[in-house]
């Protein structure tokens, strides 16, 4: 296979100019609207950072979204560091140290040239501003032998039972921050099964910086008590507690009598996953006010304990370009008894980007793990078939996944294994998946109160199955949206979700109908959920939800 191919960056949408007021969201002016502009769209644009069921995600991915991806100078050449192109013997030393020697420089590019790379041991990127660069994804291919089991150890569940976490944890190319990928592996090997996020094994590894006043979903600034120690360009993280009648879980599903009336104590898969941890970057500092690179996801109300926290060191402006990871070929194990033959993870990170890379006969593909503000773009998944060929969880937030596909599986799928698709969950918020083809499985909602993601411009096979455990609770917060979804197979799971989801939009959606998997809806009462343009995707202006939000200037 070549490399990938970049479709057209503008796709099918139709490009939008408009100027918007300051922070709080209406729209003062707009310029040259094209014809035929859907209702939902005009209503959205006139307040897009308040609107009640699409949430504003103009701003997702690296650098809030830039196109261009930096080109680092190039610091070493894996096969002067000793790998070996013919794939006779193990490269993963000689790979590693060549990503280590541009660590201790401070970053830059790590070539790895054409030529097919025998790896026994994973390939792990800890440092800042370090880019690992094949030849391309059809020209430079890395041949996976052994599973993180092998590599590490088995990784139980920290919510018990014989479940290996190698199911939606970790990968075979693996992007973490070094003294947190030491934090978390060890904790594995001593079968003390980790939180895996912002605040450590525990969640306890956070100092408070500053309380935080109270503030709107949609505000670009807060005021808060203490600025010392806080500048300009600092990542800090943005802590809200629950309280014990669960409004944050309430808020985040919209509000009102569904929520309300939701019985949220038995559900301790979720509730464990509170605090909500949203990562923001600090673009300037005035008195008592901070400017964020983003809108608040949500309300700041004092009952929810508001703080700004120090967090784990983020890993940075890391990258994977332009190779293929292939797994040896292993049948598909059970479900959720993964080995780990996985992908490309980012975890704990924030700014940084997968560019052409295809990942073959994996468990799990690409692995978003408290991962935020990352681009992922001409990624592939494809070979024997994967349980999640993507996956974001744990507190994932504001990336972007563009020209994406999941290729039709070369082998059947062994009983008792499940197949999910484009995974979310565990409270990520503000994620977007645009511009794929799915050959199969589904849009995998996968419990643990995702809120505000959005869907658009997707061809899908929709074949897969949705996950989750019952006390991950709802499968939808609000503000989830899918725009112009074109679903091959007419089955409606997943795809129509007003009758789901609660303030959700369902906008250019084929003429779909119930058959397979059936859910229910977890709130009671009026959802306030919306469907435009019904049967009619081709007809939806715009094409791209995501794109014509990144044409909106604030």
């Amino acid at each position: 296979m070549g490399n990938i191919s970049r479709r057209g960056l503008l796709g099918s949408a139709t490009a939008v100019v408009a100027a918007i007021a300051a922070p709080g969201g209406t729209a003062v002016a707009a310029s040259r609207r094209p014809p035929g502009e859907t209702a939902i769209w005009r209503e959205f644009a006139r307040a897009p950072y308040t609107h009640p069921q699409i949430p504003y995600i103009g701003r997702a991915g690296r650098r809030t979204g830039e196109l261009r991806f930096p080109r680092r100078p190039v610091v070493a050449d894996v096969v002067v560091h000793g790998a070996d192109p013919t794939g006779e013997r193990d490269s993963a030393p000689a790979i590693n140290r060549a990503i280590a020697a541009a660590g201790q420089r401070g970053g830059g590019t790590v070539l790895i040239p054409e030529g097919t790379f025998r790896i026994d041991g994973l390939i792990r990127i800890g440092h800042s501003n370090v880019v690992v660069r094949g030849a391309g994804s059809g020209r430079t291919t890395l041949h996976a032998t052994r599973s993180l089991t092998e590599l590490i150890g088995p990784y139980g569940s920290r919510y018990g039972g014989d479940k290996s976490s190698w199911s939606w944890a970790g990968g075979l190319i693996w992007l973490c921050p070094a003294d947190r990928f030491a934090t978390l592996t060890g904790a594995i090997r001593e079968q003390e099964w980790p939180f895996e996020g912002w605040t450590g094994n525990k969640r306890d590894e956070w100092e408070t910086l500053t309380t935080v006043a109270p503030g709107l979903r949609g505000d670009h600034t807060i005021t808060v008590h203490d600025t010392r120690g806080t500048g300009r360009g600092d990542l800090v993280l943005l802590r809200l507690a629950d309280d014990a009648d669960h409004t944050l879980l309430e808020h985040m599903s919209g509000g009102g009598p569904g929520p309300e009336a939701y019985f949220w104590d038995d559900k301790t898969k979720l509730t464990s996953y509170v605090p909500y941890e949203w990562p923001v970057r600090v673009t300037a500092v005035h008195g008592h006010r901070l400017t964020l690179e983003r809108p608040l996801p949500l309300d700041i109300r004092p009952e929810w304990d508001p703080r700004l926290t120090t967090h784990v060191a983020p890993l940075t402006g890391s990258a994977v370009e332009g190779l293929t990871l292939e797994a040896v070929l292993t049948p598909q194990s059970q479900h959720l008894l993964d080995k780990g033959y996985n992908g490309v993870t980012f975890q704990c990170a924030y700014d940084c980007w997968a560019d052409d890379v295809v990942v073959r006969n994996v468990d799990n593909g690409f692995g978003l793990v408290a991962a935020s503000a990352t681009t992922l773009r001409r990624t592939r998944v494809e070979g024997r078939g994967s349980h999640h060929p993507y996956f974001c969880r744990e507190g994932s937030h504001d990336n972007l996944v563009e020209d994406f596909a999941i290729a039709r599986r070369t082998v059947p799928a062994p009983a008792g294994t499940q197949l999910h698709g484009i995974n979310v969950e565990g409270l990520s918020s503000h994620n977007v998946w645009s511009r794929g083809e799915m050959e199969m499985g589904t849009f995998d909602s996968h419990r643990g109160l995702p809120f505000a993601n959005v869907r658009t411009d997707i061809t899908v096979d929709n074949t897969g199955q949705h996950g989750g455990d019952a006390s991950a609770g709802p499968l939808f917060g609000a503000r989830f949206t899918h725009w112009n979804i074109r679903v091959t197979n007419g089955r409606e799971g997943l795809m129509k979700i007003d009758g789901l989801a609660p303030y959700s939009a369902s906008v250019g959606i084929s003429t779909v109908s119930p058959f397979g998997q059936i859910d229910v809806p977890d709130f009671t009462g009026d959802l306030h959920a919306r469907l435009e343009a019904y049967g009619t995707p081709e007809a939806v202006r715009p094409g791209n939800l995501h794109e014509a939000q990144r044409g909106l200037r604030p």
